[in-house]
This record gives C-alpha cells, sequence and structure tokens, in this order.
C-alpha cells in the first residue's frame, strides 16, 4: 500500500491528474515546470489507451472539425452501408442523442469556420512545443517533419476538396502542394500512377506515440513526477466548492487541484461532480505491419477510404475509421480488414507481411470538434482536459501548457475561452 500523505512537498500546489495519456503527461510536464508536485493516476498502464497505437500524426493542417455542411447526410448515410469507415453506432442513452443533435446544429459553415479558428493556436503551439522537445530533450521518438499527403483516387473528390484547401490557404494561412495524376506517383512512388492526384501538408509532423509516452514517462519520473499505474479513482472527495483529496484502490491522496485528462473515462468523473460533459467516444482501429521495401516514404491519409498510413522507421502503421458511440472493447476482423483493402487500392505493390500489434482506441469526441479545457461549472479546483478527438497528440503539449497556465494563474500563452466548458 502507497501512503500518498508522506510524500514530499514543494512550494507549488498539489496537483493530482487523473490519466496517463499524451494529455495527462503533458500537463505533467507543465505543472511540474511551474513548480508543482504532481502526481499521475491511471486506472491501466501510463500510455497504453488512445495515446498508444494511433497513426502518430501531428498535423496542424487539421483545423477544420468533423462537424461540416453536409456532415450529417453523410454519416446517417452510413448506416445503410456495410463497410464505411464512418459508422454510427446507436444507443439507447439520452446522451447520445442529444451529442448527435448537437452536432447536427453545428454541421455549417460558420461553425465549422469558428471551431478551426479555436483550434489553430493548439495545433500551432504544439508543433512548437514538439519541435522544442526534440531540440532540448532528444525524445527517442522516430521523429520526423515529412508532411501530410492527401491522396485521391477519383477527380471528382479531388475537386471538391480543392476547395477545403483554397479556405485553408486563405484562411488559415495552410497551403498545400497539389499534384494530379502522374505527378503524385512522382512525389511518392509507392502510389499508383493512375491516381487523381493529392495536397501535400508539408509542415505536418509524424512521430511514434509509444515512444513518446515512454520518453515523457522517464523524464517526468526523473522530475520528481509520481506515476501510480493500476490505481482506480473511486472518488473525488469534496468540501463545499473545493477537491481535497482523492479516495483511490490505493488509498487516499490529498489535492489542492484536480486535473481530469482521461479521455472518455473524464466523462463519469466529472458527472459525479455535478458536469455532464458532452462527450461521445469515436472507435478507431490501427494495425501495424513490417518495414514495406517499396515504401511509402511519407504519411498519408487516403481520402475517399478514410484511411491514415504513417511509415514508421521500424514497420507500416495503418489506421483510421470512426464509429460514433462503439464502446465494446473488441477489434472485429472486418474493421481491419477495412483498413487493409482500402489501402490496397492506392499502392502499386501489395502490402506485404503480418499485422504484428492490432489495436484500438476510444477517442473522446465533442459535438463541435474543439476540446474542453476549463473548471468545472460549481468547481474551484477541478480542471477539465478531454475532448480532442483524433487531436489528442496533435493537441497535447499547447494543452497542457494551458492546464499549468490556469491553475498556476499565470497569463495563458492561447486564449482558453473557446474551450470552456459551458459554452
Amino acid at each position: 500500500m502507497v501512503d500518498f500523505d508522506q510524500s514530499p512537498r514543494d512550494a507549488g500546489a498539489r496537483v493530482a491528474i487523473i490519466g496517463g495519456g499524451v494529455i495527462g503527461a503533458a500537463s505533467a510536464w507543465f505543472l511540474r515546470a511551474a513548480g508543482h508536485e504532481v502526481a499521475v493516476l491511471d486506472a491501466g498502464r501510463f500510455g497504453a489507451g488512445c495515446s498508444h497505437g494511433n497513426c502518430g500524426m501531428v498535423c496542424p493542417s487539421h483545423v477544420l472539425p468533423l462537424a461540416e455542411p453536409g456532415a450529417v447526410s453523410q454519416a446517417l448515410g452510413t448506416l445503410f452501408r456495410p463497410g464505411s469507415p464512418l459508422v454510427l453506432r446507436p444507443q439507447i442513452s439520452s446522451d447520445f442523442w442529444a451529442w448527435l443533435m448537437a452536432f447536427a446544429r453545428r454541421c455549417n459553415e460558420r461553425d465549422m469556420m469558428e471551431a478551426g479558428r479555436a483550434n489553430q493556436p493548439l495545433l500551432e503551439r504544439s508543433l512548437h512545443h514538439y519541435q522544442t522537445w526534440q531540440r532540448d530533450e532528444q525524445f527517442t521518438c522516430q521523429w520526423h517533419v515529412n508532411g501530410l499527403l492527401f491522396v485521391y483516387r477519383d477527380p471528382e473528390p479531388m475537386h471538391a476538396y480543392a476547395e477545403v484547401d483554397r479556405l485553408l490557404s486563405e484562411a488559415f494561412h495552410l497551403p498545400a502542394r497539389q499534384f494530379r495524376g502522374r505527378e503524385l506517383a512522382e512525389f511518392e512512388p509507392s502510389l499508383r500512377s493512375d491516381l487523381a492526384g493529392g495536397f501535400w501538408y508539408e509542415e505536418d509532423a509524424q512521430l511514434r506515440p509509444d515512444l513518446l509516452m515512454r520518453n515523457l514517462q522517464q523524464r517526468l519520473e526523473s522530475r520528481g513526477v509520481r506515476i501510480f499505474e493500476q490505481t482506480q479513482v473511486e472518488r473525488v472527495r469534496t468540501e463545499g466548492d473545493r477537491a481535497v483529496g482523492l479516495d483511490t484502490s490505493r488509498g487516499f491522496l490529498p489535492v489542492d487541484a484536480v486535473v481530469l485528462a482521461a479521455g472518455m473515462a473524464s466523462k463519469e468523473l466529472a458527472a459525479t461532480l455535478g458536469y455532464r460533459a458532452p462527450l461521445l467516444a469515436g472507435k478507431g482501429y490501427s494495425l501495424t505491419l513490417p518495414p514495406q521495401a517499396a515504401g511509402p516514404h511519407v504519411p498519408m491519409i487516403l481520402m475517399q477510404d478514410r484511411v491514415a498510413i504513417t511509415p514508421l522507421d521500424d514497420g507500416l502503421r495503418i489506421g483510421s475509421t470512426m464509429e460514433l458511440g462503439a464502446t465494446s472493447p473488441t477489434i472485429p476482423p472486418n474493421r481491419l480488414r477495412l483498413l487493409t483493402s482500402g489501402a490496397a487500392k492506392y499502392f502499386r505493390e501489395p502490402l506485404q507481411g503480418e499485422a504484428g500489434e492490432q489495436w484500438f482506441g476510444l477517442r473522446p469526441m465533442t459535438p463541435d470538434g474543439k476540446p474542453l479545457i476549463g473548471w468545472l461549472p460549481g468547481m474551484r479546483n477541478v480542471l477539465l482536459a478531454s475532448g480532442h478527438g483524433m487531436l489528442g497528440l496533435s493537441m497535447a503539449p499547447a494543452t497542457g501548457e494551458l492546464v499549468a497556465q490556469l491553475i498556476g494563474g499565470q497569463p495563458p500563452a492561447i486564449d482558453p475561452r473557446p474551450y470552456r466548458l459551458v459554452r
């Protein structure tokens, strides 16, 4: 039994972070740098959830939310299309239908642009922090800045996306280099020469997420952050409008502040404190193949099949799909087949080798596509940091910095108002 009460005290606040994913780890990093005493508690292993097997894309190009004009009809159409990469898993829960209705209301250009303007500072500042980590900490996490290639098989959807690319360039200063026809295969020789073309966002980066989490854990522990794995938080103990401690499976932990950064599990904890977080699980999958002699050499998204491809130093990761509302802790073989069959339509050579690791993650999705970062209503010292959807890795460092600044009462580096919980 760990005696939490006997831990040493620093000059800063005692902050407990519930959740050992990339958001919790980044929050711990910046809180510790600000002089706070930090403990990270995870019900499983540190970094083993959504932060483990994703495609590792750090993508400032992804400013626009899932809620966009036409998204509702597209989502409803998937109910009748077996094998669609986007699937709705309806639930009896009123929260599910409330989320879906809120999502539908946001599927317009005005709200899409508002979400994009809110997301961009988190994405850009996070990229800056990753670059700083690589320079100063020299993380061994297979960091590369190879851009991100959006690939199209057919001219019509590529032509439609050209309008989005124009919007990204004009409104968000995110221009892409466009390839047409054979130009695409000249740029990335692993691709077939008869594809319609693609768009390359050269500032995007990649890393291997499990190695990032391993590096973060080592650095955090060396700086005095306590990490407690296999530790279930049973209750946030409160007095009035303040949390005073956590009742856990390993004992009691006194706190001055609490950060809920446990992805979808944050929803249940927030509910016990009176806040119904508008979060819905978006289940995604990945598999990792051996290295491919023929490439690819740059990360890409195969847009018409919604398959993400990341060439790692020691393999090839294929991921994506979105099952909204799915919570089953299983990996259906047919969902993995969607990844490999979708990828096969784009490459000159068949992908080789048996899949090694097979993975799934429940990504916390908000209806408006903006994360939830702020104080719980009615609580003075409990902060929620969740709802980053598919961009948790891309937004984590800036989120952690903002968490530390809010808890420390420091001027925030970016405006926190777009991420407030009541909006």
